[in-house]
Parts: C-alpha cells; structure tokens; sequence
C-alpha cells in the first residue's frame, strides 16, 4: 500500500516506510526531527514544472502528463519507493496544503500503476 500524506501530520504506525519526496525541504521541521528513510529530491517535479503548475488544479491533468513524462526518463530516482512498497507500507511525505493536487499524490498513483503492471 501507498499512501501520500502531508509532512506536519503525525506518524502513525501504518505509515511503513517514509520518504520526503519534493526538491526543497519544508518549512519549520528540522532535518533531525523528520523521520523519513531518504529524502527523495530526485523523484519530485523539475523546478520549472512545479513553478507552471502552482498548484493550480485547472493543469491538473496536464501536470500529471508532464510530471509522468519526468519520471519516466528516471527510474532510478522511484525505484527504491517502489522496492519499499513491495515489501510493505509507504508512505510519501509533501508539504503542499492541497490534498488532491500535489506531487505526492501524482507519484502515488504513477508508482501504483507500476505495481499493477507486474
């Protein structure tokens, strides 16, 4: 199972392995206090996609074609979330305020469809 959750929730015991899966680190949580198995920068969105996208939901799916398209050039950089998720639980960590339209949410689904596909 994957899930994507926001960075200032608290872990919970379902939460398996932990990845922080955007370019820049977020605000108020030091580095020390964030438990995550690897901080994942590479998977994230270039800078110039995510600077387009602005969380923005009307380029929703136009994000997600785009972001897919970035990801599919680097396997190297998902590969060891997807490698988690088939041994357990993972959960995907992003600070964005937007539940449904994040990067985190996008890799979810990119990475669960990469599960379906084996």
């Amino acid at each position: 199972m994957i899930q994507a959750k926001r960075v200032y929730e608290r872990r919970a015991s379902q939460d398996g392995t932990r990845f922080w899966v955007e370019r820049l680190w977020p605000r108020g949580i030091k580095k020390e206090k964030l438990d995550v198995k690897a901080w994942r920068r590479e998977v994230a969105p270039s800078t110039k996609l995510r600077q387009w996208f602005a969380h923005d939901p009307n380029k929703w799916s136009e994000f997600k074609r785009k972001y897919y398209a970035e990801l599919n050039k680097e396997p190297q950089a998902w590969q060891p979330i997807l490698e988690a998720a088939r041994r357990g639980h993972v959960t995907l960590l992003y600070s964005a305020r937007d539940a449904e339209h994040n990067n985190a949410a996008a890799l979810k689904v990119y990475l669960e469809g990469k599960l379906e596909s084996e």
